[in-house]
Parts: C-alpha cells; sequence; structure tokens
C-alpha cells in the first residue's frame, strides 16, 4: 500500500504550528571527527560503503519495490498503489554507476530490462515521475549507453506528454493515467508544469525528436509571460484556464526546481532564451523577495505584483537557491543564503523542514532526509572549489549518518527536537540519487565524472559529465 510519501515539493505546504526551539548541534562525535583535517578521499570511500550497505539491504529486503521502510525492513509503494516500479532502483542507478559498483549497477539494469514496465491503469503524478524516473533512466542509458534504458525512458515520456497535450495552454496537469492517458487535477504549481526541460531535452538530442523539449519550454514560457511588473510570477497556476490561481511568489514549495530548469536549459542546451529569464527571475527574487530577520537573508513568501510579504515560511528545500545563485552570477547573495542554512544546521544539526523566519524556530518536528544544503554546497564548489563548502558538506553527512542510520538502511525523521532524534521509518527514494551522489563528487572526485563538464538534474541524475572509458 502506499504510505505517507516522500515526496519533494508538494508535502512541506502544510506544515505549520512551532515547536520547541535551542536543541543542541551537532553530536559530540561527529563534532571531534569534524575539528581534524580532512582526508577526503576516506571520506568518500566512507560515503561509498554506506551507500553499498544500504544497497544490499534494499536488495534483502524490498528489491524492485518503490521504497524501502529502514526500521521495520518492509517497502512501500510510491507512484500507484499496487504498482510498484522500482523508484529506489531506478533513482540509485547512475549514483551506482559513478561509485564503480559495478555488479551492483548491471544488477539494476538487467531488473530494470526484465520488469520495468508502464502500461498501468492508474494515475502517476507527472511532476515526480519525469524527474525520477524518465531522468533516472536517461542517465543510467548515459552511463552504459544501453539502448533498453533510452526506449523505457522514451514510452515514459510519452505516456507523460498527454498530460501536455489535453490542457489548452500546453500546461500538463498533475497526475495522467499511464495507460489511457485520462488526465485530472488541473489545479497546479510552477514545479509541477515547468520541471521537464532537461529531461525532454536530453530525450530529444538522443532520439532526434523536438517534441518533447518544445512542450517543455512552451509550458515554462506561459507562466514567464504572465509576470508582474516586478518581475515575479505566482506559484500556483490552473492547466485549463492558464491562468494564475494564487498571489504568493515562492523560491521552495511550489516552485523551487522550475528556476533551476531555466538555468540547466542554458547550460546543457546553450538556450538563450533560458540563460535570460534565469537571470531575470533571480534578479527579481533578490530585488523583492529577499528579506533580513535578525541579519540572516531570507525569502519568504511575497504577493508577486507588490512585493509584501505573505507569509514567514521558508522549507528546507529553499536551499537549493544559494547554490543556483551562484550558478548564475550572484555569487554574493548565493554565499549570503547559503551563510543562512549553515547557521540553522549548526542550531538544529538537522535544517528543519519549514521555518519560522521571524524567529529562526522550527514549525514541524519530522524531517526527510532531505539534500539541498548539500546541492547548494557541491553548486558553489564547482564555482571556486573552495574548501569551505566541502567542510560544510560534510558536516551534513556526518549528522545525518548520526541521526538517520537504522537497522536497513537510512530513514527519515520523525522529530528532530528530541534527543537523541526520534526516528522515522522511510528511505525517500531521491536518497539513492541525491545527497550520497553530492557527497561522493564532492569527496571522492571520482574518476567517472567531469566536474567541469558536470549538469545534474533536479533528481540529481547525470545529464552530462560522465565520462565513459
Amino acid at each position: 500500500m502506499i504510505r505517507s510519501k516522500m515526496h519533494r515539493r508538494s508535502a512541506l505546504a502544510l506544515m505549520g504550528g512551532s515547536v520547541l526551539a535551542g536543541m543542541s548541534g551537532l553530536p559530540a562525535a561527529a563534532q571531534s571527527e569534524a575539528a581534524q583535517p580532512e582526508d577526503w578521499a576516506a571520506l568518500g570511500a566512507d560515503v561509498k560503503a554506506e551507500f553499498r550497505w544500504a544497497w544490499d539491504h534494499y536488495v534483502d529486503r524490498a528489491w524492485g519495490k518503490d521504497e524501502i521502510n529502514p526500521v521495520s525492513g518492509t517497502a512501500q509503494s510510491f507512484f500507484i498503489e499496487g504498482h510498484d516500479l522500482g523508484l529506489s532502483l531506478v533513482e540509485a542507478l547512475d549514483t551506482l554507476w559513478i561509485m564503480e559498483l559495478d555488479a551492483e549497477f548491471q544488477q539494476g539494469v538487467d531488473w530494470v530490462k526484465s520488469n520495468l514496465h508502464f502500461d498501468i491503469d492508474g494515475y502517476s503524478q507527472v511532476f515526480e515521475t519525469n524527474i525520477r524516473l524518465v531522468g533516472g533512466l536517461l542517465s543510467a542509458h548515459l552511463a552504459c549507453g544501453d539502448p533498453v534504458l533510452l526506449a523505457k525512458a522514451k514510452d515514459l515520456a510519452d505516456r507523460l506528454l498527454k498530460a501536455f497535450e489535453a490542457s489548452p495552454h500546453g500546461l500538463p496537469y498533475r497526475y495522467v493515467n499511464l495507460k489511457t492517458g485520462a488526465v485530472r487535477d488541473p489545479e497546479t504549481n510552477l514545479a509541477e508544469i515547468g520541471t521537464y526541460a532537461t529531461e525532454f531535452g536530453v530525450l530529444g538530442q538522443l532520439t532526434g525528436d523536438e517534441r518533447y523539449y518544445a512542450a517543455a519550454k512552451r509550458a515554462m514560457k506561459h507562466a514567464l509571460d504572465m509576470r508582474s511588473d516586478i518581475g515575479l510570477m505566482a506559484a500556483n497556476i490552473h492547466a485549463e484556464t492558464g491562468q494564475f490561481t494564487s498571489r504568493n511568489a515562492s523560491i521552495d514549495v511550489y516552485a523551487d526546481s522550475f528556476y533551476e530548469y531555466l538555468w540547466d536549459s542554458w547550460e546543457l542546451f546553450g538556450d538563450e532564451d533560458m540563460k535570460r529569464w534565469a537571470q531575470e527571475c533571480l534578479a527579481a527574487m533578490v530585488a523583492h523577495q529577499g528579506r533580513r530577520y535578525a541579519g540572516r537573508l531570507w525569502f519568504p513568501m511575497v504577493d508577486y505584483e507588490t512585493g509584501a510579504v505573505t507569509g514567514t515560511s521558508q522549507t528546507v528545500l529553499g536551499g537549493y537557491l544559494a547554490g543556483l545563485l551562484g550558478q548564475a552570477g550572484f555569487k554574493a547573495e548565493g554565499d549570503d543564503f547559503l551563510a543562512t542554512y549553515t547557521a540553522m544546521q549548526e542550531r538544529y544539526t538537522i535544517v528543519p523542514e519549514s521555518i519560522d523566519v521571524t524567529t529562526a524556530t522550527p514549525r514541524g518536528k519530522r524531517t526527510g532526509l532531505r539534500p539541498e544544503f548539500a546541492d547548494a554546497c557541491l553548486n558553489l564548489w564547482q564555482h571556486d572549489r573552495d574548501d569551505r563548502y566541502r567542510a560544510l558538506t560534510a558536516i551534513h553527512w556526518r549528522n545525518m549518518k548520526a541521526t538517520s542510520k537504522a537497522t536497513y538502511g537510512y530513514t527519515s525523521l520523525a522529530d528532530i527536537t528530541t534527543r537523541p532524534m526520534a526516528q522515522g521509518d522511510n528511505c525517500p527514494g531521491y536518497w539513492w540519487s541525491e545527497q550520497m551522489k553530492y557527497y561522493f563528487l564532492m569527496f571522492a572526485e571520482p574518476k567517472r565524472v567531469d566536474l567541469n563538464r558536470l549538469v545534474l538534474s533536479t533528481e540529481a541524475n547525470v545529464l552530462r559529465g560522465f565520462v565513459r572509458t
């Protein structure tokens, strides 16, 4: 059955109610270890060993299932109840390849080729299906060249295109029936209409079919054409009317990866429109959303036409923006915003899922193995190779290891305010693709990746930068 799913973006919007603040920081053992000069190669080897250990438990306890529950040793579906699509397996593939865990990688590829099929009479979330499965299959294909992986990515993307084609404005509905092409849920948001360009663009390059990138770009342009006079967009939009359905401009919930994919499309495809839009949107955020509370830079929700603050929450997802700002030429602002999340990491050990920016206190107790802080550090580190970003990421790694390691893998946390922190019982699929890859790329500098050419999707699937020998 489908239990409490760890969606990357939508779940955070429902959080509310402050919880106790002032928790202690890094566990003592981790503090002592972090104070020593780093042996980056050894740290990379540690990440690899932990990933392999977790993979072995997934194979033993949840093989072919979407997600493992590492405390109980059970499994759960993610996309469609009763139809597991090997989510964690697909998400892990390019990480396994980068780590040179070749037997495990081939084991996963063999499962995909024999068992992964999409002719399912059920509704799947278009956004999540694209970033996790289409992206995972594409990166695995780019790693090993197996044409079956590309064919499966194309098959799935063709099914997702039905969600775009059903809208008069080319804005994808949130859900599509993978078998029939029926759609539902037109009430959507920027992230769910605008996080396709990188996967669809790479798929188009590999197949020679321009429809994919054209559909992705059309949806993004529709929203961008409705920017206000101050350059902001509302985060919520309707696939049928084509109009915004809220006044809130957001950098995280409902919106984050839309902005990532503007810049990523420039880096991957040299699309000048995307570059211009990215820089215009980021400049508008800095000018009209940035606020200081107790000296820290935050980007709370604001009215997209006036810039007036409409909400005082910032989620852990927002950490990505520090890296994106650095990538797009706003390095000082990126470092400034990273300092805010660094302060939260120092104060709470694990960055809270949602934070009241006026008091820097948590608004929720649970958290889901979130990777955005490490993501930002990687993007900023790629800019100048400053080891301070690696040092911050090492703390993030050790904190996760100290709090989230369970009997059969790494788990989400049910309560970050207790000591020790109370564990949940779910390893989200993105853990296999995101933070473990971020850690390994920064610490090990693996030979199968050219860091100077590396482009990752929002799910950290490698879409450019593999080195195949």
